[in-house]
């Protein structure tokens, strides 16, 4: 089996991404790895047709910056040495957010958490998951939402 010291962990907040963020972290403190954790701030409000003002951009950066400093105390309590990046890149898909970052970063391996949506929640919502296997130039490790939530 393949050693991942260098592990990309992409975050948003949500349970799904949280329980991606713990194995990432878990991964890394077993084969004495480090993580990096990234947060792109949400293109969905780009394509919605929402009139996006410069406060309401402000208020994404800062729920990012959130996400972040709470995936980097996530990262610390479980002793893995981690760096994290607010990604802001108007008109760039999550899938080339993360495989730019991959690339950049010389990853070894990406982890994302997925919804599992379906049907027309997949189609109106897309799958960021999705997108991310479907670009990364490392092997990525998906992690299911709970069949409970």
């Amino acid at each position: 089996m393949p050693t991942f010291k260098r592990i990309l962990v992409a975050v948003d907040g949500s349970p799904t991404s949280n329980k991606a963020l713990a194995a990432a972290a878990d991964l890394a403190r077993t084969q004495g790895g480090r993580i990096r954790i990234v947060h792109s701030i949400d293109e969905l409000l780009y394509l919605s047709g929402f009139d996006a003002s410069a406060e309401v951009f402000s208020i994404m950066r800062a729920d990012g910056e959130k996400v972040l400093k709470e995936a980097a105390r996530v990262a610390a309590a479980a002793g893995v040495e981690a760096e994290c990046d607010l990604i802001d890149k108007p008109g760039q898909r999550l899938g080339e957010v993360v495989a730019h970052e991959a690339l950049s970063w010389d990853a070894d391996l990406v982890v994302v958490g997925t919804h599992g949506r379906h049907g027309m929640g997949r189609v109106l919502l897309g799958s960021g998951a999705e997108q991310i296997i479907r670009s990364s130039p490392v092997p990525v490790l998906v992690i299911r939402a709970d069949e409970s939530a």
